[in-house]
């Protein structure tokens, strides 16, 4: 007689609220905002949205200027509810305070080809490792390297956020080290090539 428990059931997309992150400086970038810049015809932004779009029920963006450039994307935009340009974290603030689903999941803007099972298999890991927090990894030089912008976090964190940020704390692996966390590594590095600089953003174009 096999007594072993029935696995949990799937989180399904319609459950999921997607964040693109298109908070920062573009420093990197000479000031420019990532979100905007043209990837193959298209904002970087809106290829996030599209290819978000296909795993998640809901879709939102991250801003902090050019508001009105986003909107016409189709998407509620939120602006970090804290500082200025304060970091990622702010921005999945912004999600968790808007979010109307269980689970919220960020990707940045400048990742054009990340993989399109990303969230399938950020969801089966949480449910499956009963975590609060699941985050994307590569290998690298056979090192797992943690992409933390690729998260999916249950709402319920918002709290914990809260109190983390307004005590001045802004790096991501400290807040995510308070919480149960699984890691699901992808194998193909090349699918979160992203576009810091301008140089990168003409690699990727080619």
């Amino acid at each position: 007689m096999n007594t072993a428990a029935p696995p949990p059931p799937a989180i399904a997309p319609e459950d999921i609220t997607g964040l693109i992150l298109c908070g920062g400086r573009g420093s990197r970038m000479g000031g420019a905002d990532k979100g905007l810049q043209n990837f193959k015809g298209v904002p970087l932004a809106m290829h996030a949205l599209l290819r978000l779009g296909l795993q998640t029920g809901h879709v939102m963006i991250n801003a902090n200027r050019n508001l009105a450039a986003y909107e016409s994307m189709g998407v509620p935009v939120w602006p970090d509810p804290i500082g200025d340009f304060a970091g990622p974290l702010a921005g999945w603030l912004a999600g968790l305070e808007r979010c109307e689903t269980p689970y919220l999941v960020t990707v940045p803007c400048d990742t054009p080809h990340f993989p399109a099972d990303l969230v399938e298999k950020l969801a089966a890991a949480l449910r499956a490792e009963d975590a609060d927090i699941a985050m994307a990894a590569t290998l690298e030089d056979g090192q797992v390297q943690l992409q933390p912008v690729f998260c999916l976090l249950k709402t319920g964190l918002m709290e914990s956020l809260v109190a983390y940020l307004h005590a001045g704390q802004a790096k991501i692996d400290r807040w995510t080290a308070q919480h149960r966390c699984a890691t699901v590594v992808f194998g193909d590095t090349a699918a979160f090539a992203n576009a810091n600089t301008a140089q990168e953003l003409a690699r990727l174009q080619a």
